[in-house]
């Protein structure tokens, strides 16, 4: 892993590696290297109906408190 980062580095100084890149051509290929590498994970989130947004969800609000008429537990 250091040789390549050194390697690529070293790359980044000579104009000869300086490929032009279409940035629709690389947004496409981020999107499909997304998909391949998070499919398990998409996939687990949808068989459990997961939504990642606040919007849509359902609200719980929890058990209410139930209070008795004078304030004590009844002990």
């Amino acid at each position: 892993m250091t040789k390549a980062f050194c390697l690529a580095f070293v790359m980044t100084f000579f104009s000869v590696f300086d490929v032009p890149v279409f940035w629709p051509i690389l947004h496409c290929y981020w999107i499909v290297l997304f998909l391949l590498t998070m499919r398990r994970q998409i996939a687990h989130m949808i068989k459990y109906k997961y939504i990642p947004f606040s919007f849509g969800k359902q609200k719980y609000t929890g058990k209410k408190a139930s209070t008795s008429s004078n304030g004590s537990r009844g002990d």
